[in-house]
């Protein structure tokens, strides 16, 4: 039978404890639940994808995917300082891999668990710089009615919700052909993105 969290309390050690003992989808998922999160006290910079992939899954590690190697190719850092400094923090909408859809890719990322955990998780974290929304189902979450009519028009609109949140497209390599069709991103936002990361991991 699935746990029932207790949502008292916003005490970061607390919150990630009781995160990582969640099976409030136990018998939902192909798999037995595996919360991926990795938040510090000192973070100041999170990323908030859309749910872990099946090789995250695996290690247990947010990003040990080719995802993760544009991510970071994007955010100017190499793979040691990601994981190494407590500075850069990843929560993604949901900490679950939600499984492999019949026709391919993932599946979107079940609001349950971002409607049980987040707004917890983000008063535990009340040093937050920037925040990286990841992929539309992040940026609709997050942003609500200030989601654009898709995830291009609101990537496009980034300048509105700077400095303090970037909406970024998912860096699957799904979305090769996204990048090659929009190359404002890469010219635009990613000088920027690294400029802000550079000083936040200055600071």
């Amino acid at each position: 039978m699935a746990t029932s969290p207790d949502p008292s309390g916003s005490d970061l050690d607390d919150v990630l404890s009781d995160i990582r003992a969640c099976r409030a989808c136990l018998g939902e998922l192909p798999h037995t639940p595996r919360p991926v999160v990795r938040v510090f006290p000192e973070s100041r910079l999170l990323i908030c994808g859309q749910a872990p992939g099946r090789r995250v899954h695996e290690s247990g590690l947010p990003f040990t995917d080719p995802s993760g190697d544009r991510l970071r190719q994007w955010l100017g850092v190499d793979y040691a300082t990601f994981y190494a400094d407590h500075r850069i923090g990843v929560a993604a909408q949901a900490f679950c891999y939600p499984g492999t859809a019949p026709k391919g890719g993932d599946y979107p990322p079940p609001r349950r668990c971002a409607e049980l955990w987040r707004p917890r998780l983000l008063d535990a974290l009340p040093r937050m710089e920037l925040t990286l929304l990841v992929g539309g189902h992040a940026q609709k979450w997050a942003l609500g009615d200030g989601f654009g009519r898709d995830m291009t028009a609101t990537v496009r609109n980034w300048r509105a919700f700077a400095p303090d949140i970037l909406p970024l497209p998912h860096p699957s390599w799904r979305n090769t052909a996204w990048l090659r069709k929009n190359p404002w991103f890469e010219a635009e936002i990613v000088p920027y993105l690294r400029r802000r990361v550079s000083d936040i991991l200055r600071s």
